[in-house]
């Protein structure tokens, strides 16, 4: 059942959780045997296996523009209605001759059908998939429903067509548990819980030069005392309750640094960090330009780091999110066997902390107690010290590769074996060739 398995989204570039989640799986997939290829509007892969598609991508100028007319409104003119449709017709030939120049088997959608941020992209996706019914695993992290920004919206016939589809070939997978029951609820759908995970059986090596070359590299001294938030700059990080912790503990020592870049909801909330950091006096960070994903191509080198290298220096992990689909930021640090401060958010709460985790645990606010727990790990008390290594054992039975491997062999079993419709298919068994032909644009 070895396979040609095309993966699909917006971006697949970077350390945001649907790069890495997808890095993952193809490692997992292609320690399988099977062999992974790559369409999205930006491409941090192998080029030769990769599909350039800047339509793909969310910050496309006539996507971005769609975006824009249609969220935070009721109403939508005519001329948007044909821009989307124009784009949809073009992302949906380019689909098809991806399907077609790798001769791919199975499609694993990367949140592309799940939030909107590209609707002609979810449109053609779906209409690629009606028409040809080949295989599909959609991999969902966050619905549009759990955002306030796609509240309001001039979409409202295009959400439930594509976001996500409902169709005989496709198999969904959401990463946590609320999202399963909401889905369901929604949506009538059933899906498959395959919550974010790393390879536990191999726990990450320290290189300890590598780690004084980055540290130097943010002019952090050897006494400094690194305290990490991994993720993007958004406002439903939480970034603030990272900032006042290190101010409340009062410690010229303490440095906060931001391991990952502005995200795509605007640059006025991480304006408002860096302000809020001046204004209480918190030396911060943000070193997101000098790292890269561990997983990319790229060489670790000529001033970039890669994330797990942040990690390893890191003293403490703040995760202080107001809303996650899972965490991955969290498991990471885990990975790494480094004390975390987290605040409780609800995936936190339902399908995490019941695992019997030791973290440093915040209800929305900063305490005094919180504060003095970070001064104890500080000072290296071993009776307020958290257990870092049981952490990771009980990360290792839950959120392994492994755990990943055992439900994505499930699954595809379902889905590939499954009785579709094949009056798609020539009598050879190919795919039907696009009306038009698509030059295939390569990544770089």
């Amino acid at each position: 059942m070895i396979k040609r398995i095309g993966f699909f989204s917006t971006r697949l570039a970077g350390t945001d959780g649907v790069s890495l989640e997808a890095a993952k799986w193809a490692q997992v997939l292609e320690e399988d045997g099977h062999s992974c290829y790559w369409f999205a509007g930006e491409v941090e892969h192998h080029k030769l296996r990769s599909y350039l598609a800047p339509e793909a991508h969310f910050k496309h100028g006539q996507i971005a523009f769609i975006s824009d007319k249609v969220f935070g409104k009721t109403r939508r003119n005519p001329d948007i209605t044909e821009r989307i449709h124009q784009l949809r017709a073009t992302l949906k030939k380019k689909l098809h001759h991806f399907i077609q120049r790798f001769d791919i088997e199975l499609l694993i959608v990367e949140n592309a059908m799940t939030i909107p941020m590209n609707i002609p992209l979810g449109l053609a996706l779906a209409e690629t998939i009606s028409e040809t019914q080949v295989p599909v695993i959609a991999h969902h992290h966050d619905f549009f429903w759990e955002r306030k920004r796609f509240a309001v919206n001039a979409v409202g016939e295009f959400l439930p067509m594509a976001f996500p589809a409902d169709l005989p070939s496709i198999r969904h997978v959401v990463i946590n548990s609320l999202a399963q029951r909401d889905l369901a609820h929604r949506r009538g759908i059933v899906s498959t819980l395959i919550p974010n995970v790393l390879d536990f059986d191999h726990p990450p090596e320290v290189d300890t030069g590598e780690i004084q070359r980055f540290r130097e590299s943010i002019g952090l001294s050897p006494d400094d005392l690194m305290v990490l938030q991994p993720t993007r700059i958004i406002e439903r990080k939480g970034i603030e309750h990272a900032i006042e912790l290190v101010r409340a503990l009062e410690n010229p020592r303490c440095k906060l640094v931001i391991s990952h870049e502005n995200g795509d909801e605007g640059m006025g909330y991480g304006e408002w960090i860096q302000s809020r950091a001046r204004d209480q006096a918190v030396d911060l960070r943000v070193v997101n330009k000098d790292i890269i994903s561990p997983w990319s191509p790229k060489a670790a080198s000529n001033g970039h780091f890669s994330l797990w290298t942040a990690y390893a220096a890191a003293d403490l992990v703040t995760f202080c999110s107001l809303y996650e689909g899972f965490g991955n930021g969290l498991i990471e640090a885990v990975y790494f066997k480094k004390p975390v401060v987290v605040n409780r958010y609800e995936t936190f709460i339902n399908d995490i902390e019941p695992l019997g985790f030791d973290f440093v645990s915040m209800d929305g606010y900063l305490t005094r107690d919180v504060v003095e727990s970070v001064r104890h790990i500080f000072s290296g008390n071993p009776h307020y010290t958290p257990d870092t290594e049981n952490n990771f054992n009980i990360a290792r039975r839950h959120f392994s590769y492994q755990v990943l491997r055992r439900r994505l062999r499930a699954i595809m079993a379902d889905c590939i074996d499954a009785p579709f419709p094949q009056s798609h298919l020539h009598e050879s068994g190919s795919m039907p060739r696009p009306v038009e032909e698509i030059p295939m644009k390569i990544a770089v």
